[in-house]
């Protein structure tokens, strides 16, 4: 009785290629004998290959649909037909698709490449523009990135003859099979450089120092990268050029420190500027501003300065600016700076619950604040 091949496979009569390809990837994978290597599975590992086989000929189906047998007799568990000729279709099923055949090209994209650049706290904040120099390859002028020596070309390679691979047969449990690997003599690109370029040694570019300008926005902070698109390094053969990054560092500022978006500055006064209140003179990055110290600040206490920070990277306004204040006790009192003290905080114990400076209390702070003023 004449063995089903549709029926081995799964599939009706009218299947296309397509589908009769997929239903033996699918059996394949669950047959295989390095899957499963019970003999009975082997003999139907067997028969969906010499189904396939019959199946995916167009001249082997129409005899085959006509009643005749094309595998002359071996249709029956006999063998994997001539040499195994669809041994690339069983790869198929296992590993995907075969890869791309034929000589790679000499021309490939360049690499990125990423400098690092120093800015000012005011130029984070604001945005600037600085010129850089980088050091990165470029096109060969000398032979324009075709590697090879003005006057001459690359030629055919006579290995493989332009194919890139060579190919060997080699026998194995599955009967013949062909293999195929890069030419070992022009390493797979189907051609050969008899006479490389003297400026760039055949690699089609040489390193070059170039001068750039980069727009730092404002908003950037420590590790932000600008992404300049086509300025890194160029390709073998003078292939397109990766991408230029521009990685920022900001440096330390000597008064400010920034927490996002956000200043923090310290201020010091002396404990009768905190008691009585003051205003601070403070250069910020907007320029000079008074900072409004009100009676009673405790040492600290912070005083926000809104919209004197860092302007938000992404969408509009800025940060603030926080002011700190420290308030400083004096360490070394004269006699009269002492007694006045003294006076104080007795007059500090009859304070109203109110909080506000009892008669004459006002004068001694004045006093107090002379006297340390050195007045």
């Amino acid at each position: 009785m004449a063995t089903d091949y549709y029926a081995v496979l799964g599939v009706q009569r009218d299947a296309s290629q397509d589908e009769i390809k997929k239903a033996f990837r699918r059996l394949a994978r669950e047959l295989h004998p390095d899957v499963n290597p019970d003999p009975k599975t082997q003999e139907r590992f067997k028969e969906i290959n010499t189904a396939y086989e019959v199946l995916s000929d167009p001249q082997k189906k129409q005899m085959y649909d006509l009643g005749g047998d094309p595998t002359g007799g071996a249709g029956r568990g006999g063998g994997f037909g001539g040499g195994f000729g669809n041994f690339s279709d069983i790869m198929d099923a296992f590993f995907g698709a075969a890869s791309q055949r034929g000589p790679r090209s000499r021309t490939r994209r360049g690499q990125d490449a990423m400098i690092r650049l120093d800015i000012e706290l005011d130029e984070a904040a604001f945005g600037t523009t600085k010129d850089i120099q980088v050091d990165t390859a470029v096109v060969c002028t000398t032979c324009s990135g075709e590697g090879a020596a003005p006057g001459t070309s690359a030629q055919t390679c006579d290995m493989c003859r332009g194919r890139g691979e060579v190919s060997q047969v080699t026998r194995s449990f599955l009967g013949q099979v062909m293999t195929s690997r890069p030419c070992p003599q022009c390493q797979g690109f189907g051609t050969v450089v008899p006479t490389p370029c003297p400026e760039c040694a055949g690699d089609g570019r040489v390193r070059s120092r170039r001068n750039l300008t980069v727009k730092i926005p404002a908003g950037v902070d420590n590790g932000t990268r600008i992404q300049l698109a086509g300025e890194g390094e160029v390709g073998p053969g003078g292939g397109p050029a990766g991408d230029l990054y521009v990685e920022i560092h900001e440096m330390p500022h000597p008064v400010f420190q920034r927490r996002g978006d956000d200043l923090h500055c310290t201020v010091t006064i002396p404990m009768t500027a905190a008691a009585l209140g003051t205003k601070v003179p403070l250069e910020t990055l907007d320029g000079l501003e008074e900072v409004d110290i009100r009676p009673g600040t405790q040492s600290g206490q912070s005083i926000p300065l809104h919209q004197r920070g860092v302007t938000h990277l992404r969408g509009g306004g800025r940060g603030d600016l926080i002011v700190h204040v420290e308030v400083q006790t004096p360490n070394k009192l004269d006699p009269e700076q002492e007694e006045l003290l003294r006076r104080l905080a007795k007059l500090r114990g009859e304070e109203r619950p109110t909080g506000q400076f009892q008669p004459g209390q006002q004068g001694l702070f004045s006093r107090l604040k002379d006297a340390f003023n050195g007045r």
